[in-house]
């Protein structure tokens, strides 16, 4: 067996744990893992209450195997309850937290954690979620007759996008809801469950983040009307929709930044953040994305309206634009308050909706378990993938870094999860998107530079922990090396571009992910990590899999231990080419 196998583990899944939040008061109990090739001597429960240490000693169960399980009860005293495990054997002892386990001490940020609020509703971890970038996915046969507003620069459908320059958000192709709504069948056909469109509400952009209004949809997307379609025709195909609000700022056209910039005395002009001299703060600088001031508690009672009004019209959630910096400028740091309301709004209309942030890069400390439910993981997913199967043989572009991505191994790979996971917490990371791109980073095929380790990316996004997000285009292999030029359109009057092996792989990847609860729910332990190649296993009362992902030509490590039993997966398995392969595998491994 893997010695990475030998090591203590616990995480957060059923395995491990008897549930994942309780109310204050209550307990849960909580399972190690063990091994006979690693011996230990006594384990101990480590509770921090009140910002002190409480230990407990766990208690030794029967040996399964070369498993030996221990248990302990876990007080759910304080809101976030932080617990680890000492490992002892002999006269030493390591710690065991959501990081792993260590021979030094640690602090506590990295310990495992227990919610007293409840988790994301069950369909927002298990969905498989497409994002649409509506200006780009599809024209319905209206849009040929309504007008070119005045600030766009229009194009052709094969047109490539402009992603330099001043005319990037403008350049404008038209799509449309009803556009979206015609062609719902290869989401379903793709096996997605979840539509995921950017923002909706009038901009004078391609992107309408810049928003003029929250309580209307664009005319060019066809209004109310083609929305109502689109959430009736995504529901009647079993599909969940979820919407994009910016809680951080609005556009410098927004009915309520005209309403502060004309009266000063007004109710809106203290939405923002105005200087003496009438200037403004804004978003990262750009003068039409005024900053938006949540000290303000009337601006906190418009924003619950809206998020109400749009999941009383039938969408299923939200993805909040910019979420890491809603509420915060300089010593103002209203962010989780922010979240909290926004969610205490969502659920109050639909206890089962979904609150998902994006955050760019750390989300520690944003996912606190009562306000969003995750996050869009690109620095805990995005980011160490990119880095693996980045193309080794030219410079690949990155996501908000000042330089090209590094090429790195399967070892800091790993390392970056486990960071992030610990940091997050096992539910967030469960709840979060794990993303090969999205419409504000380069595509996954032109990191990759190939489709042989584009699939080995898709994997990876569909069997770790978290919830798949496809892109719409990555599953035809579209390019991009940035995010405007990752905006291209759909070819939908292409059909040979929709008879490729990508558009295969990801519907049997969907597949697979539906088929077996040990891919959404179940813990997650590294058999193997090497430069070139890494393994691991994803373990559930129904079953265990064994995933093994290899960037290079060659033959998969064997792993001593692990009986395969049935082949469920392969790529690469004939030829000189990176090679993946899931197994199901007798428990117990």
């Amino acid at each position: 067996m893997s010695h990475l196998l030998h090591r203590p583990h616990h995480d957060g899944s059923p395995l491990y744990t008897s549930a994942e939040s309780a109310p204050l008061g209550r307990a849960i109990t909580v399972r190690v893992r063990t091994s006979t090739h690693d011996p230990v001597d006594a384990v101990w429960l480590r509770t921090v209450r009140d910002g002190e240490p409480f230990f407990d000693p766990c208690t030794r169960g029967a040996t399964d195997g070369a498993d030996i399980w221990w248990t302990a009860s876990v007080p759910v005293h304080n809101p976030t309850q932080r617990y680890r495990f000492m490992i002892v054997t002999g006269e030493t002892f390591r710690w065991l937290n959501a990081s792993g386990v260590v021979d030094h001490d640690v602090p506590d940020a990295q310990d495992f954690t227990v919610s007293a609020y409840g988790g994301p509703p069950a369909w927002g971890r298990d969905a498989v979620v497409y994002q649409v970038f509506p200006d780009r996915f599809a024209r319905s046969a209206a849009a040929d007759v309504r007008p070119i507003p005045e600030w766009a620069v229009p194009a052709q459908w094969d047109d490539a996008p402009i992603h330099q320059g001043p005319h990037t958000p403008l350049q404008f192709y038209g799509g449309d809801l009803d556009g979206i709504t015609e062609h719902l069948d290869h989401l379903v056909d793709l096996g997605v469950d979840t539509l995921y469109l950017t923002p909706v509400f009038p901009g004078e952009s391609n992107h309408r983040y810049n928003a003029s209004t929250f309580d209307e949809v664009d005319e060019l997307l066809g209004g109310d009307e083609a929305y109502r379609r689109l959430v009736d025709a995504t529901h009647d195909r079993g599909l969940k929709i979820l919407g994009d609000l910016t809680s951080n700022h609005t556009g410098d056209t927004h009915e309520w930044f005209l309403k502060a910039r004309s009266d000063k005395r007004s109710q809106e002009r203290k939405f923002y953040f105005f200087s003496a001299d009438g200037s403004y703060e804004t978003w990262k600088g750009h003068h039409t994305l005024p900053k938006l001031d949540h000290a303000s508690g009337a601006l906190g009672d418009r924003f619950r309206r809206v998020v109400a009004r749009w999941l009383e019209f039938g969408l299923d959630g939200w993805r909040i634009d910019v979420a890491n910096m809603t509420g915060r400028l300089g010593a103002v740091d209203r962010a989780l308050d922010v979240a909290r309301e926004i969610r205490e709004a969502a659920v109050a209309v639909d206890p089962e909706a979904l609150v998902l942030a994006e955050h760019g890069h750390d989300a520690t400390g944003d996912l606190a378990g009562d306000g969003w439910h995750g996050t869009m993981n690109y620095y805990g997913f995005s980011f160490p993938v990119w880095e693996w199967l980045r193309d080794p043989r030219r410079p690949t572009p990155s996501f908000g870094l000042p330089v090209d991505l590094p090429r790195r191994g399967g070892a800091a790979m790993v390392a970056a999860m486990q960071a992030f996971t610990a940091s997050f917490g096992w539910r967030a990371t469960q709840a979060s998107w794990n993303i090969l791109g999205s419409h504000d980073s380069p595509r996954i095929r032109t990191i990759t530079g190939s489709a042989a380790l584009h699939h080995l990316a898709a994997v990876l996004q569909f069997t770790l922990p978290g919830v798949p997000m496809i892109f719409a285009g990555d599953e035809l292999g579209l390019e991009g090396v940035n995010g405007e030029d990752s905006r291209r359109t759909m070819p939908w009057g292409d059909e040979i571009a929709f008879k490729t092996r990508t558009r295969d792989v990801y519907r049997a990847l969907a597949a697979l992910r539906r088929e077996h609860v040990a891919l959404t729910r179940g813990s997650l332990r590294w058999a193997h990590v090497a430069e070139d190649e890494v393994a691991f296993l994803r373990e559930h009362e129904s079953g265990t899999l064994l995933v093994q992902v290899r960037r290079t030509p060659g033959e998969f490590t064997e792993l001593p231990g692990i009986v395969l039993e049935e082949h469920l997966f392969g790529l690469g398995e004939t030829g000189p080419t990176p090679r993946a392969a899931v197994w199901s595998v007798r428990p117990n491994a």
